[in-house]
């Protein structure tokens, strides 16, 4: 039991950092669930203890999913326990130890999720009225801890960031509860079949595969074009036509024979510095984009290796969107590198540690919000794991390469002409390499035309060639990595059609860095995507879900980056939480609304699924009417094995999905649009191996 005294309660995410912080503050004498001395008692949760209670918790005929409860938005929700082993007991030594304190500290991660934990674990204790204070950490060495401590600020300034959180804890229970109850309900029962497939919907999840479906569509509908370029050898360069290449073989050939037996000339030389300046230190996204790049580990391995060197105090915070270090850090980085001379003495010795060059790529205080890039803390790392190896060498080098100088390029580019026919080659040669020296690099092959080895070629001077036609064809688009989809999810504004869309979503992304890893793992999870080596591709139940989503905005890349906007509002204090929570509820009551009012014109076919317009009927197939302006769309009543009647068409067109019989091995099928509107027969698995799954 705890004694009943007045003491300060020191609240930690974990209790591997609530040893550390005990330790620091040299408070020895451990109980069960806590550690206390010095008039202080550290106690730690396990991550997320206390959670949002269900719908059927607020009322017990809400347990039965049906379509007439949709859509339930508490007035005031309620929080409860999280059912894991062990978290009952850790929280009443919690909820003791709070209601005996004169003042709470607030010691877990710094950041958004961190401050969620500590403040839902104070509510459901009851002593959100006690006095609070907040530890604000950068990294878990000694030095950094008792800084900290000597920096306390009041809890409640951070007040704006715990709104942005609950928020995001709320907004996430509306829309995924009601979009998966909505849409298993509906649509659950494939093929006529008595059981039920759990289709679960989030409103980050869904657009990001969304976006996977839409790529690998296009992929499946990519038609490779021919074409044909001119290219030319001479002095062992090969030279390529400056104009676009040819989709038409007799042009290509017309071109060719111009320049057959014809002098070649060096017409102009032009020489060009290029400085490329070290890249920037890492924030969390670009650190597992190169992990997986460079070692195909996921976004999820690569944040829990991170976060794995941050307890053992070698790295600072992980989850941070911030490429800068703030001008406090100045004085810090000269003995951080000393540290770490004894490990890569040859790479730092060329640096001056007493005259580091830092530049406004290195230090910004504008663009470091609530933590600063992710740099090794020059604690010596002994006895860690593989990944935790790879990942703490990436830092290190990057901290390293950021004050090594440019690398120094000198580009070359030669035009040259033939018969009036214009060529061009471009050479590479690396001056000086500055920090690539840290990077080596694989040597690419060499494509004609580009970064070439150049001999020394003359304005004026000429001679024969040997020109041919390279025949080749378009490729299709790659499929998503973990590498690029975080890009993606980073950048949401670059897949927005409208252009001032597009722009306002610049700095916006889906998800933030602290979440992106379990957006993929929980698609993956949930059998909605796959991996095929490094690829990250769709499955049939991830294309069928995005099919059955009539609302565009559930969907949307950009809703997801105007709503992350909005909860970064909210954080600084600049938009007010009920505002944006009464939005959300708004939303969601239409996107029912809608989505249950969707029946059949039977007027009409339906729209196009490429263009919009309307369909219409032809004598062998329905095609679009926007046909004379280029639209490809066509749509045949015999399409994949099935006659499709007209009812059913319009089904399809109306609806995009087209639920079929049961005809092999008692699989259910599927017949939807694509999102290239292309109609695709899908194998689904049984509702029993899905909710397994699940």
């Amino acid at each position: 039991m705890v004694r009943k005294r007045s003491m300060k309660v020191i609240i930690a995410e974990k209790p591997s950092v609530a040893r550390d912080i005990a330790k620091v503050l040299n408070i020895k004498s451990s109980k069960k669930g806590f550690i206390e001395g010095r008039g202080c008692a550290v106690t730690w949760a396990f991550g997320h203890l206390v959670t949002l209670q269900e719908p059927g918790e607020y009322n017990p005929a809400l347990k039965r999913w049906s379509l007439e409860s949709l859509p339930f938005v508490p007035e005031e929700f309620k929080l409860k326990l999280i059912a894991n082993r062990g978290v009952s007991d850790q929280f009443k030594v919690i909820k003791t130890l709070c209601e005996q304190a004169e003042e709470i500290v607030c010691a877990t991660d710094a950041g958004r999720e961190g401050e969620l934990i500590f403040r839902y674990i104070l509510a459901l204790c009851e002593c959100e009225d006690k006095p609070i204070r907040r530890l604000w950490l950068n990294s878990l060495t000694p030095e950094a801890i008792l800084a900290a401590f000597k920096d306390l600020r009041d809890g409640h300034d951070y007040d704006p960031l715990y709104a942005a959180a609950r928020c995001r804890s709320e907004s996430d229970w509306i829309v995924g509860l009601n979009s998966t109850r909505y849409y298993t309900v509906r649509h659950g029962r494939i093929g006529g079949g008595a059981d039920r497939v759990l289709w679960t919907i989030g409103r980050v999840q869904t657009p990001v595969l969304a976006m996977i479906v839409e790529r690998d569509d296009t992929i499946d509908q990519f038609r490779p074009q021919a074409f044909w370029e001119l290219c030319t050898r001479y002095r062992d360069v090969v030279f390529k036509y400056s104009g676009k290449r040819s989709e038409n073989s007799k042009r290509a050939q017309t071109l060719l024979e111009k320049t057959v037996d014809q002098d070649f000339e060096i017409a102009n030389i032009v020489a060009k510095k290029k400085k490329e300046q070290p890249s920037q230190l890492f924030d969390l996204t670009t650190l597992q984009r190169e992990i997986n790049k460079q070692h195909g580990l996921s976004a999820a391995d690569t944040l829990t290796a991170t976060q794995n060197l941050y307890e053992a105090k070698l790295v600072t915070y992980p989850r941070t969107d911030s490429r800068y270090l703030s001008k406090d850090m100045k004085p810090r980085i000269p003995k951080i590198l000393a540290q770490l001379k004894a490990r890569w003495p040859e790479q730092i010795a060329p640096l001056d540690l007493n005259k580091l060059p830092f530049t406004k790529r290195i230090i910004d205080d504008k663009k470091v919000t609530d933590h600063h890039a992710i740099i090794p803390t020059g604690v010596q790392p002994h006895g860690i794991g593989a990944n935790e190896q790879l990942v703490y060498n990436a830092i290190a080098r990057q901290l390293v390469a950021a004050f090594y100088p440019a690398c120094i390029k000198d580009i070359t580019t030669v035009s040259a002409v033939s018969n009036k026919v214009k060529f061009q080659a471009k050479g590479t040669q690396i001056v000086d390499p500055g920090w690539t020296v840290l990077f080596p690099k694989k040597k690419k092959k060499q494509t004609a035309g580009d970064n070439q080895d150049l001999p020394a070629f003359e304005k004026g001077e000429s001679g024969p060639h040997e020109p041919y036609l390279h025949e080749g064809k378009t490729s299709a688009p790659k499929h998503f990595t973990e590498n690029s989809l975080l890009g993606a999810m980073e950048a949401a504004g670059k897949y927005v059609e409208d252009d001032t869309l597009r722009e306002a979503l610049k700095e916006r992304g889906i998800g933030t860095p602290a979440t992106r890893a379990a957006i993929i793992e929980t698609l993956l999870r949930r059998n909605y995507i796959r991996r095929e080596k490094k690829q990250l591709r769709c499955t049939d139940m991830g294309r069928c879900l995005i099919a059955l989503i009539q609302d565009p905005l559930l969907k949307s890349p950009e809703m997801t980056g105007e709503w992350e906007e909005k909860l970064k509002q909210i954080e600084r204090g600049e938009l007010d939480a009920k505002e944006f929570m009464d939005g959300i509820g708004d939303y969601i009551r239409t996107m029912i609304r809608n989505s249950s009012t969707g029946r059949l014109d039977a007027n009409r076919w339906g729209n196009c699924p490429l263009c919009n317009k309307e369909v219409i009927k032809g004598k062998r197939a329905y095609g679009c009417s926007g046909w004379k302006e280029g639209c490809p769309f066509v749509l045949e009543a015999e399409c994949k094995g099935t006659t499709i009647n007209e009812r059913q068409v319009q089904i399809l067109l109306q609806q995009r999905i087209l639920p079929q019989p049961v005809r092999i091995e008692d699989e259910p099928r599927m017949l939807i649009l694509s999102t290239q509107g292309v109609p695709m027969d899908l194998k689904l698995p049984s509702a029993d191996r899905q909710k397994k799954r699940s």
